[in-house]
């Protein structure tokens, strides 16, 4: 699989979501935007939203079932949801692990 494309479809949808439904302008060259908790922009329905997005981009284009919100993103110590660079790690590391299967 090309990490490459997957990093700019995840951009992209996190891209989209920000700019269509929180009405706010995205930078996606800054890749350590903070997304998830104190003063990030998401809230915990928005945020479910935005991993319901991703999880079906993800199918649609690359064929791979995910599911974002799963017992290991809640257990770490350092929640994968609050930065766009955490999350992409965590994308790829799920990706990686359903591979391994």
């Amino acid at each position: 699989m090309d990490n490459k494309k997957l990093k700019e479809t995840i951009i992209s949808v996190v891209e989209d979501f920000f700019e269509d439904e929180l009405e706010i302008e995205f930078d996606k060259s800054v890749t350590d935007c903070k997304l998830f908790g104190g003063d990030g922009p998401l809230d915990s329905m928005s945020l479910v939203t935005l991993l319901v997005n991703l999880e079906e981009v993800i199918e649609d284009e690359f064929n791979i079932s995910l599911v974002l919100a799963n017992e290991k993103a809640m257990s770490r110590r350092t929640s994968p949801f609050s930065r766009l660079n955490y999350l992409i790690d965590f994308i790829l590391e799920e990706i990686q692990n359903s591979n391994e299967k």
